[in-house]
């Protein structure tokens, strides 16, 4: 299965592809669902909150995916992907939601849906996921995730998460650019690669 079209040249060199990967995701309509996906994380972020912590958080609290999706055997005649679509982002909203737990995120909670297209003109609309992650000192970090899934002929999914809040104000003494970023930066920045994957 080819992989997911994805937009290298707007990955810099803070991002770093960590998985390509092909497996069974999940079962719809009597078919399995294989993925072939791709996971960029942002590695100097990464860094610069291990080396905050004297290396007691080290897990991505920012990455990007995208998914493209097979059916075996093929959908039955009559059965198109926008037909499945529906129980599709069902399960990908699931599966996305323990991804971030077995990141460490806790108290994972889905939250409000917001609708963009993609460069190809597809219409997608991203579900949130919030959640909170753990420090050794002060409050947990509040981290947040989104993940859409589309039809166009293959269906497709893509998301990512970052954290909610300042890293340069948690960690003031670590002067590293990697924990420069704002939530909003991140988010519009997340979008637009789900905007280009289509």
């Amino acid at each position: 299965m080819p992989a997911p079209p994805v937009p290298v040249d707007r990955l810099d060199g803070a991002w770093e592809r960590v998985e390509d990967a092909t497996e069974t995701l999940f079962g719809v309509e009597g078919a399995d669902v294989r993925g072939h996906t791709v996971v960029y994380e942002n590695t100097a972020l990464r860094a610069a909150v291990r080396e905050a912590t004297d290396d007691a958080v080290d897990q991505s609290r920012r990455f990007f995916f995208a998914t493209r999706l097979a059916f075996r055997p093929p959908l039955a005649p009559g059965i198109g992907s926008a037909m499945v679509l529906p129980s599709v982002k069902t399960e990908a909203l699931r599966r996305f939601a323990d991804d971030l737990t077995e990141r460490g995120v806790d108290a994972v909670e889905r939250g409000r849906r917001e609708r963009i297209r993609t460069e190809d003109r597809s219409r997608i609309t991203l579900r949130q996921v919030t959640g909170e992650v753990a420090l050794p000192e002060g409050a947990p970090v509040p981290v947040e995730g989104w993940v859409g899934a589309w039809a166009d002929g293959d269906i497709r999914l893509a998301g990512g998460a970052y954290p909610r809040s300042s890293l340069a104000d948690r960690f003031p003494d670590l002067d590293d650019p990697a924990l420069d970023g704002s939530s909003d930066d991140y988010r519009e920045e997340l979008f637009d690669l789900v905007r280009a994957t289509g």
